[in-house]
């Protein structure tokens, strides 16, 4: 009877610690933006259970990250890629946050996308460095780095003011905003565009008749959350959920996507393929915020042409929390372990909060990180070469040395660090 009682403790634990995966598993950086203009935007790393550095760049690297990051992906297992918007810089870093190069070749840059051989990325600018030559474009643009060199290689015109990018069957969908249209002279974007990820070509741009395709969007296999904020006085704010599969197929644009009463500001995908978003709705009107939060079945809502796949169902106490925030900034959702993280930045101008839930929505804690907690990267808990980077990275196809930015250096300085044949060596 013993024995078969500890075999059943043991299998109930077992069953436990799938469900409730171990925190010393979460390995999270949140990008914080700071304040613009102010060349303060910073990294929190959070492990085991709290906050390690809340300027956890400097620390490794000494010196700033730069003015007003906006976004941070995975490129490769040791390789991570950070749009660092006012500062004109991609930042790549290792998974141990040391810096391994920098392009500043693509000015005002905004959202990230990768498919291991190369990083794209989108661009309010008007001008980027090609192949070492000036191009010029008339509205925004999508550059093409590649990873072998660190350099842009291609680059291709979107519409004005592009946005979120995603990469889905060898293809990149872009969300255009136009929102400089409140002061330039054009009006806001309603399209997507499609863009051939090997050639650089837009093949197609769908048009969602929703303006100002805005912030960072999601993706879930075949599915695209994408946010429009409205233009804050009379047309409100929506989300639209894209089928790229459709749009692949050539379907026309009407039949490619579903336009839902909902802000998604703020939005992520679950682990069960489900958007969590947040949305949040200015008006110039009142000066005030309104707020929504809701989980969205994108499969649901295709099928059902919009009429159902939206709830106000979210796991435990996570919505409740989250609606008692004081102005919600950012959410996430750990792919390895299924644990929950939002931010909450406050009045924007102090230190915020990052909180996390488990995966059944059990608040379990909240920690100060920096100004403005609004983008997160889980690093792979149970990946181990931290050190190995020179491995993960393409052979250079020349001899010189570049510093840690990414700028070549014609002569460098005995005992600095630097980058050559795609390592980092002590010269």
């Amino acid at each position: 009877m013993k024995q078969l009682f500890t075999k059943f403790l043991t299998a109930i634990l077992c069953i436990a610690a799938l469900v409730y995966p171990s925190s010393a598993k979460e390995k999270l950086i949140v990008v914080d933006e700071g304040n613009w203009q102010s060349d303060n935007g910073r990294l929190s790393y959070f492990e085991d259970g709290q906050v390690l550095s809340n300027e956890w760049f400097r620390e490794v690297n000494g010196y700033k990250l730069g003015d007003t990051p906006n976004d941070i992906i995975q490129v490769r297992d040791n390789l991570i890629a950070i749009a660092v918007n006012w500062s004109n810089i991609v930042q790549f870093i290792d998974n141990s946050g040391h810096a391994v190069a920098a392009t500043e070749e693509v000015p005002n840059n905004r959202k990230l996308a990768s498919d291991d051989r190369y990083v794209y990325i989108s661009s309010y600018g008007h001008e980027c460095r090609v192949n070492d030559e000036m191009e010029y474009f008339t509205k925004g643009y999508v550059a093409k780095i590649d990873l072998s060199t660190f350099k842009v290689v291609d680059a291709v015109e979107v519409g004005y003011e592009p946005e979120g990018i995603a990469l889905y069957d060898g293809r990149l969908f872009v969300a255009n905003t136009g929102g400089y249209a409140f002061q330039e002279d054009h009006e806001y974007e309603t399209t997507v565009s499609v863009i051939n990820a090997e050639t650089m070509e837009v093949e197609r741009n769908v048009d969602t008749g929703q303006i100002n395709l805005y912030g960072k969007m999601s993706k879930s296999g075949q599915y695209l959350c994408i946010n429009s904020p409205g233009d804050y006085y009379d047309i409100p704010a929506a989300t639209i959920i894209l089928d790229c599969r459709a749009v692949l197929d050539g379907k026309p644009d009407k039949e490619c996507f579903r336009k839902l009463e909902y802000a998604a500001t703020y939005n992520c995908v679950n682990t069960d393929g489900k958007f969590f978003a947040i949305g949040s709705r200015y008006s110039y009107y009142t000066g005030d915020y309104t707020f929504n939060y809701v989980t969205i079945d994108p499969a649901e809502v295709m099928e059902t042409e919009g009429t159902s796949g939206v709830s106000e169902d979210m796991p435990g106490t996570l919505r409740d929390d989250l609606m008692a925030l004081q102005m919600p900034y950012g959410i996430y959702v750990n792919p390895y372990t299924g644990y929950i993280y939002a931010t909450d930045a406050g009045a924007f101008v102090a230190a915020g909060a990052l909180h996390q839930w488990t995966p059944q929505g059990e608040h379990t804690g909240s920690w100060n990180v920096y100004i403005n907690p609004a983008h997160f990267l889980a690093i792979d808990p149970d990946y181990t070469g931290i050190e190995d980077i020179g491995s993960q990275l393409p052979v250079y196809h020349d001899t010189h040395y570049y510093n840690l930015q990414g700028i070549k250096v014609p002569h460098p300085v005995k005992g600095q660090i630097y980058i050559h044949n795609g390592r980092k060596i002590v010269y």
